[in-house]
């Protein structure tokens, strides 16, 4: 697959939308003054890339089954319905932050889907033990909650035909970026602001969405 500006506009729309998460998260560690060491940075990284490399491949699987067509209002849906979704992200986490409260004694578990959950509405809580460390099991968590965006955009970007490669590497140098950045310019504020930028996210997951047609 060529490299043309076009799809290094559309790799870079992609990523950009899915590290803005990883920077609010970070942002929130610094300001509360939680220091996120280097490998745990690496951690959220590696993971949160692999998962978006590999809902990309299967996305690129399943499109030959679709006509060329089908294929792209498929894309387009799955795109512009997770733009909907962020752009309305910050009432669903105020709700939930509202509804659901995380138990300080629970213990990590990958399949505990509603720890995930809260870790996603206020990820600061991925720090368990309090210790104002981001541990790399702590960070592993925090990684999968950000990745369900991922999963859901890989797939819809995989059906339309994008250069995986490229949105791979740039999303391990975005991620790695988003975090150390937001974690340095919060732990600058020192003070916990509301940092919401769904609106961001959405916006440019929904301007996907229509290249894609």
């Amino acid at each position: 697959m060529n490299i043309t500006l076009y799809s290094t506009l559309e790799a870079i729309f992609i990523v950009t939308a899915l590290s803005t998460d990883a920077f609010v998260a970070s942002f929130a560690y610094g300001s509360n003054k939680i220091k996120i060491p280097f490998k745990s940075v690496t951690i959220i990284n590696v993971v949160c890339s692999t998962i978006l490399a590999v809902s990309l491949f299967l996305g690129s699987i399943v499109r030959p089954f679709f006509p060329e067509g089908l294929s792209k209002w498929i894309c387009f849906s799955i795109l512009f319905i997770l733009s909907i979704i962020k752009l309305s992200d910050s009432f669903i986490k105020s709700i939930i932050r509202k509804k659901k409260r995380i138990n300080k004694e629970i213990k990590f578990s990958l399949f505990d889907f509603k720890f995930i959950l809260n870790v996603y509405a206020d990820p600061e809580k991925a720090d368990i033990d309090n210790s104002k460390i981001l541990s790399p099991l702590e960070a592993a968590s925090l990684s999968i909650a950000l990745s369900l965006d991922g999963l859901a955009v890989g797939f819809g970007a995989g059906l339309g035909d994008v250069n995986s490669v490229e949105v791979v590497l740039f999303s391990l140098i975005s991620d790695m970026v988003a975090v150390m950045a937001g974690c340095w310019l919060g732990n600058k504020v020192a003070e916990k602001i509301p940092l919401n930028l769904s609106w961001l996210s959405g916006l440019l997951l929904l301007i996907l969405a229509f290249m894609k047609l």
